[in-house]
């Protein structure tokens, strides 16, 4: 199969196993909310809720990946601040600075930094992080030497890190490492 063929081949299989998933979400969402669970099912049906909206979220990175790889993302543009481009509801994710106003896709650049966030905690491993927002420019820190790899995109490990480089650097922007500390400028 030709090269140029692969990124379609991908958006096909996102937008095909959403439907499927789509199915068992909302049956085990159907079965919580009937309310006549032990406990044990309760549990269950919780975690596979949690589990379908993880592989929503993975769709939605790997379709926007074969998009962009495809030639085919139309990202719809608007203005936001960029400090609040950074906060993520996740505790372990400080955020501090001054923002500036820039046109951006202000969804893919909120998972984007947030996936960025998240990898150099996991692959950190670290506590937390704090991103450092001056204008244009953001800078995630601790990135330590273990994250740096995975977050940067040099070691395929991470499909939240890959692809926010690929939004990030698509709508213009860019990525780099400056010691234990990530650059984004967008």
């Amino acid at each position: 199969m030709p090269e140029r063929r692969f990124p379609r081949l991908v958006s096909l299989a996102c937008h095909d196993l959403r439907t499927p998933l789509a199915t068992i979400y909302g049956f085990a969402r159907t079965l919580t909310r009937a309310g006549e669970l032990d406990d044990r099912s309760a549990r269950f049906l919780a975690m596979i809720e949690e589990a379908s909206e993880q592989m929503t979220s993975l769709l939605d990175e790997l379709g926007a990946a074969a998009r962009i790889e495809g030639h085919r993302w139309e990202p719809a543009l608007r203005e936001v601040d960029t400090l609040q481009l950074a906060h993520a509801e996740d505790e372990r994710i400080a955020v501090e600075g001054a923002g500036a106003t820039v046109e951006t896709e202000v969804e893919a650049v909120e998972r984007a930094l947030r996936a960025l966030a998240i990898a150099a905690i996991r692959f950190g491993p670290v506590d937390g992080v704090k991103w450092h927002v001056a204008g244009r420019e953001l800078a995630l820190s601790p990135v330590t030497a273990e994250a740096a790899p995975i977050v940067t995109g040099v070691e395929f490990r991470d499909l939240g890190s890959l692809v926010a480089r690929l939004v990030i650097e698509e709508l213009g922007g860019t990525l780099e490492l400056d010691g234990s500390t990530l650059l984004v400028r967008l």
